[in-house]
């Protein structure tokens, strides 16, 4: 087994692609040879040392891969050697042989490649659970997805495309405007040279919006909650902010930390506000909520509603460079490696 391992906290020179004996199946397991495996922030924020559920380096972390079944434990009936699956887990999905429990594996609908199905579990789940679940997005709804030209930001504009006259804002960088219009964002802002939250009370007529997905966190949570309509509700699901750059900078970590806002519930029962958190990272053990998740987005995918927008694929070597191009905030869409 080849895969890719953080050796220490650091910058994405520490990453080392290592090997190691394979992992063997046990019972109600699948082993999958890995065919592509998707990069998330928090595979970053776990290499600089921000991640605080990571394993202590040395490590392979990663939550989503797709590719063959190749082994299957005592008691497994779904699956069988040959079958084109994708699989969510907590960590160890960035090698090239992965162990998992069977029902963490899902069938791969006809014409997925590797590359989407490796790009689908992670973003396209947080996006579903921040909406529906949790959010209750309804026909008629707005929602203010920051970071909206990545993988999550990409997942819930096409996932609002599947409700009825929802209207859409996302913060991105001028040049990614274009794709994410065509991505359903009907109203694009630029996050650097306006005030996002100033652009959205003018383009509501002071109203606010419905919903906001929000992964900047400190500041950004306080401006949301204060740009959010009559019973609107600011669902939290990340910190970039506190990732200034490709390794730890302490003083930006306690800055950031000590601009998180309090609420209390008097407070949110005044202004009629919902302030809700979202870790998919905390979920995995809640397998048959997420299974009918999962079922629900296959569904979408089938149907032509959803379809994971790949940006560029790296090889597991290039891993360093991988983590450079998204702390870049170069990609749209989902960056995935490749064995």
């Amino acid at each position: 087994m080849r895969a890719i391992t953080i050796t220490k906290h650091g910058g994405p020179e520490v990453l080392k692609v290592v090997e190691s004996a394979d992992p063997v199946a046990g019972p109600g397991q699948i082993r999958v040879r890995v065919k592509a495996c998707g990069l998330n922030f928090a595979e970053l924020m776990a290499r600089v040392g921000l991640y605080p559920d990571a394993p202590k380096p040395p490590c392979v972390v990663g939550y989503e891969a797709a590719g063959l079944v190749d082994q299957v434990g005592e008691g497994v009936e779904a699956f069988a050697v040959g079958d084109r699956v994708l699989l969510a887990t907590k960590f160890g999905a960035h090698a090239d042989t992965v162990v998992t429990a069977e029902n963490q594996v899902y069938a791969m609908p006809e014409g997925m490649s590797f590359e989407e199905g490796a790009a689908l579990p992670v973003n396209y789940l947080t996006a579903w659970h921040m909406l529906f679940p949790i959010a209750g997005l309804r026909p008629g709804n707005s929602v203010l997805v920051h970071m909206a030209a990545g993988g999550v930001g990409i997942a819930t504009l096409q996932l609002c495309q599947t409700v009825e006259n929802v209207t859409t804002y996302g913060t991105a960088s001028p040049g990614k405007h274009e794709f994410i219009r065509e991505q359903g964002c009907d109203h694009p802002i630029d996050y650097r040279s306006k005030d996002y939250a100033q652009e959205v009370r003018q383009l509501t007529d002071g109203r606010g919006v419905d919903i906001i997905l929000d992964a900047l966190g400190g500041d950004d949570w306080k401006k949301g909650y204060e740009l959010l309509a009559p019973a609107g509700k600011l669902v939290a699901f990340g910190f970039a902010n506190m990732a200034s750059g490709t390794k730890r900078n302490l003083f930006t970590v306690i800055k950031q930390f000590l601009s998180v806002p309090k609420w209390s519930p008097m407070n949110l029962m005044d202004t009629n506000r919902l302030v809700a958190g979202v870790n998919m990272g905390h979920l995995w053990g809640e397998v048959e909520m997420l299974r009918v998740e999962m079922e629900a987005l296959l569904a979408l995918y089938r149907a032509g509603s959803i379809k994971p927008h790949v940006d560029t694929t790296f090889s597991f070597e290039a891993a360093g460079d991988a983590h450079q191009y998204i702390h870049d905030r170069k990609n749209v869409g989902k960056v995935v490696l490749v064995p």
